[in-house]
């Protein structure tokens, strides 16, 4: 793709591959990257000084994306469905041989997700902020290397304290994952792109629990997996084929365009320019860890109340990922174990479909809120279906819909909170501490689902009713506060003090410290 521009010199060119080859692109006004539309028929990135950098057409723009899209999605997709899959395999060898083997009883299975959850919740925002510090290169492999080795250490635990242990150490590594691939997919995508690519990994989560009832469903139906019997072979495998993968990833992670040695320099200022190019006050396109942006995206207001919608839905997710195979058995209780495994597929697959097609209709629609809106729906009709019924095929017909509505959300939540934060250090604290408050969400789903609760399950359903119902009202306040919120900004009624009391000396730096503070900011659902 031929995307250099012959006004721009030699000698402009040489400095700009200087400041490439420094691994990040300097705050000076003259290296800042900007794109622009100058008419219908092409793009152009232009320094602050509007120098072309580089020029392309909309059909190159497209093989350029399509080009970051295959180098940069295969790789953490297929990390993310082993780290799902060896996350949930739990719930398949529940009903496998685990609680007899170890001899768990009464509340025993809640306290070994418990103790997962524990380090899961705790090391979210640390592990996705080391994520930006070491790089995700290094910090996306180290961590799935560190998954796949407690998944094999599953495989030999004996008792419910060994487990407990190991699930801990597994929910310390895998607390990286989720926010540090969204983190590392903000790097190279604009925001009206983000959610879309977002859905191309987040959609391992339904797919990991289709393919990991096919799974569990083909070793179970072996003898044995050299030594080991019954649900220790699942994580054997799952084990071994994770800590292969994360091998790999060390040689296909990039930690941003200015390290790809497969983009050419024109492309990596393009694809640089289009991410900079939505950020309105930035002039940095990797910063400084600082604080006060990382408490800027933490505190952001779209970025606590979308969390708290995702803490809601992730109520259904938890509860979905680890006994969505007990429910099944309580549906089909005189089927064989191979034979309820295998029902899990189909709902897994629906919600797989959905968690494209919401982001995708964001993506060309330029919105996510309104499917965050929409996606609550069908979990609260799955939900009146549970409760309504014990008809076993209403009750299966009932997770096809809660699976549709509930998938979608990881990919949706995360894009517009990466659509309101300015800075690379903000967008991770907003990130990670989305996924955290997700992620509390799935620690009280836990307790939603009890033995003494089965097989209706009343307490787990009607908690799901609520919550879904709750996200909904939620999201549609958002909405109109955003709407409201940004009336004001336009009208300017939004107070421009922040910006008078700056030290001139330091006021470029300490404006954008400011985020969503800044007078010239503007939400973005």
């Amino acid at each position: 793709m031929a995307l250099r521009d012959k006004s721009f010199s030699e000698h402009e060119q040489t400095q700009y591959i200087a400041g490439l080859s420094s691994q990040r692109v300097l705050s000076k006004p003259d290296s800042e990257l900007r794109v622009h539309v100058h008419g219908e028929d092409h793009r152009m990135a232009t320094n602050s000084a509007e120098r072309p950098i580089t020029k392309v057409g909309h059909t190159e723009e497209k093989r350029l994306r399509l080009k970051v899209d295959l180098h940069i999605i295969p790789p953490i997709a297929i990390l993310y469905l082993f780290s799902c899959i060896s996350r949930a395999n739990i719930g398949n060898a529940k009903i496998a041989g685990l609680e007899e083997d170890l001899h768990l009883t009464g509340n025993n299975y809640n306290i070994v997700l418990t103790a997962f959850y524990t380090s899961y919740i705790i090391f979210r925002i640390p592990s996705t902020l080391l994520c930006k510090r070491l790089g995700p290169r290094l910090w996306l492999p180290v961590i799935a290397l560190g998954c796949g080795l407690l998944t094999l250490c599953t495989a030999v635990c004996n008792n419910i304290h060994t487990l407990c242990v190991v699930r801990f150490f597994f929910g310390l590594f895998d607390a990286g994952m989720l926010p540090g691939i969204a983190y590392y997919l903000s790097r190279w995508y604009p925001r009206k792109e983000f959610g879309s690519r977002l859905s191309l990994y987040i959609v391992m989560a339904p797919l990991a629990g289709a393919f990991g009832g096919l799974l569990a469903s083909g070793i179970l139906s072996l003898d044995h997996f050299g030594r080991f019997h019954r649900w220790r072979m699942l994580f054997m495998v799952d084990g071994i084929i994770f800590c292969g993968l994360s091998v790999v990833g060390f040689f296909t992670i990039f930690d941003s365009p200015l390290s790809a040695r497969w983009l050419s320099k024109e492309e990596k200022a393009f694809v640089i320019g289009r991410v900079q190019s939505e950020r309105p006050v930035s002039t940095e396109f990797l910063d400084d860890i600082s604080f006060a942006r990382s408490r800027r995206g933490i505190f952001n207001p779209v970025t606590i109340t979308t969390g708290l919608i995702f803490l809601l839905i992730n109520v259904t997710a938890g509860g979905l990922q680890f006994f969505a195979p007990t429910i099944v058995r309580t549906i089909y209780p005189d089927s064989s174990t191979v034979s309820q495994q295998l029902r899990t597929v189909p709902p897994y697959a629906v919600g797989a479909f959905f968690t494209i097609l919401y982001p995708f209709l964001g993506w060309r629609l330029d919105r996510s809120n309104i499917f965050i809106i929409l996606a609550a729906l069908p979990i609260i009709v799955g939900y009146i279906m549970l409760l309504a019924t014990q008809t076993p095929q209403i009750r299966w017909a009932a997770l096809f819909f809660v699976a549709s509505g509930v998938y979608p959300y990881g990919a949706l939540c995360d894009a517009q909170i990466s659509a309101n934060v300015i800075s690379d250090t903000a967008r991770s604290a907003a990130i990670g501490t989305n996924i955290m408050l997700g992620t509390c969400g799935g620690l009280i789903s836990i307790w939603m689902w009890l033995p003494r609760d089965s097989p209706k399950y009343r307490i787990g359903n009607g908690t799901n009713l609520a919550t879904s119902s709750v996200a909904l009202i939620v999201a549609v306040l958002l909405h109109l506060w955003v709407r409201f919120d940004n009336g004001r900004r336009n009208t300017r009624e939004m107070s421009t003090a922040e910006l008078a009391g700056l030290d001139q000396d330091q006021a470029q730096d300490q404006a954008q410290d400011l985020e969503w503070r800044h007078p010239a900011f503007r939400w973005k659902l």
